[in-house]
């Protein structure tokens, strides 16, 4: 019998066919630390391409504290959360978190992405919906198809859609609307008040994914409920450590029961290995900067007004963002690839975003500030993505923003 794997492989030709043009823009190896300005094939780039919004992975009191947490506990805990693998720390830090983002409990997972894998999978049932924003990120998406509960999109931050779907739904089903606070590409804000409102009227909880929302928005820095005042209302509350939290890993706050339902049923929790102990260390650190420094979240936002600013005076369609997110929009792949390829040869980092991530059409540059880049790099970038968009041939005009 015909093993069709390979033959199903060989016809995956996407990225082949860019590294044919010489503009193959992913895993691009970084020789050095994750910073504002990083060393790439020997030479100086500047970063803005990072996740770290509040410019936190090389501070040396996060990297003090992993070492001590390594020297303490080892680098491992060689098992899962439910069996083996609890460390003190572990409690401290969903201790801390909880308290942070104004929940009675949270719990710790490996990544970010398990937690909405975990969490999606069980919190609802085959006679249950639940109910995304279509653009929540991949990891909502995938979480969403493990459950067993009926999955609805609603259109982007689009509230009378949202009305629409919940307005069919069962009074008497579980309905649990997904969202993201900042989404991860866009940069606009979630429309939380609106929402929670749907919410109360259509009987529906919230979970809110504050990947990007963290450290950024909110009091301290708490996220995107903290910034609208609506911590009642948020049900569920997660977010990862490997943005602003300088680390890797991620979490799930809500009330105790609900925490303690998720520790017994969430399976990427259950059968998954602990967050290492240098890592939960480092988010610790990170907390303790980020209540300590409230002036870095200050200096985030200067520098991205600072920048949005520039690009927008240079007229560059920057979409509907309103966060560190900027997304420069080139609406071409090709093109896409090309600037991309321009500023990595001049030394800046960017993110190109093409279809099928986005349609084509929508392709942009993934331009992000970090507390801890100084007003002059800022200006550098600016300037060299300017002559690069000219250099390419793309027309820059700022469509109507929304």
């Amino acid at each position: 019998m015909v093993k069709k794997l390979h033959e199903k492989i060989a016809q995956f030709k996407d990225a082949a066919m860019i590294r044919e043009k010489g503009l193959y823009p992913y895993f691009r190896p970084i020789e050095s630390a994750q910073d504002t300005e990083v060393i790439i094939d020997g030479k100086r780039v500047l970063m803005f391409g990072s996740n770290s919004y509040l410019g936190l992975t090389n501070h040396p009191k996060i990297k003090e504290a992993s070492k001590k947490a390594i020297d303490k506990y080892g680098t491992g805990c060689a098992g899962s959360r439910f069996l083996n693998g609890t460390l003190d720390i572990h409690i401290e830090l969903e201790n801390r978190l909880a308290s942070y983002v104004g929940k009675e409990a949270a719990v710790l997972f490996s990544t970010g992405f398990q937690v909405n894998l975990g969490v999606l999978s069980c919190v609802s049932g085959r006679n249950d919906y639940l109910i995304l924003d279509e653009y929540d990120h991949a990891s909502l998406i995938d979480g969403s198809r493990l459950s067993f509960s009926k999955v609805i999109k609603y259109a982007h931050n689009d509230m009378m859609d949202l009305e629409r779907k919940l307005s069919l739904l069962p009074e008497d089903a579980v309905k649990v609307i997904v969202v993201d606070g900042i989404f991860s590409m866009e940069g606009d804000i979630a429309r939380l008040p609106e929402i929670a409102d749907l919410a109360d009227k259509y009987g529906a909880n919230i979970m809110v994914d504050d990947a990007h929302s963290l450290g950024v928005i909110g009091e301290k820095g708490s996220g995107t409920a903290s910034h609208f005042g609506l911590t009642d209302q948020v049900d569920l509350i997660m977010s990862t450590f490997s943005k602003s939290l300088a680390s890797l890993g991620g979490f799930i706050a809500a009330d105790a029961d609900t925490i303690d339902y998720m520790k017994h049923r969430a399976r990427s929790l259950m059968f998954s290995a602990s967050m290492t102990p240098g890592s939960v260390a480092s988010v610790i650190a990170a907390l303790d900067i980020i209540e300590s420094e409230p002036e870095r979240i200050q200096k985030l936002w200067d520098n991205t007004n600072y920048a949005m600013k520039l690009l927008l005076d240079e007229g560059f369609d920057l979409g509907p963002t309103e966060s560190p997110i900027l997304p420069i929009y080139v609406r071409d792949n090709d093109k896409t690839f090309l600037v991309t390829k321009h500023l990595q040869s001049s030394g800046i980092f960017v993110n190109p975003v093409v279809s099928p991530a986005v349609p084509s059409d929508s392709s942009l540059l993934r331009f992000s500030l970090m507390a801890t880049h100084t007003f002059e790099q800022i200006e550098e970038a600016v300037d060299k993505i300017t002559r690069a968009f000219k250099d390419v041939g793309v027309v820059m005009g700022v469509k109507e923003r929304i």
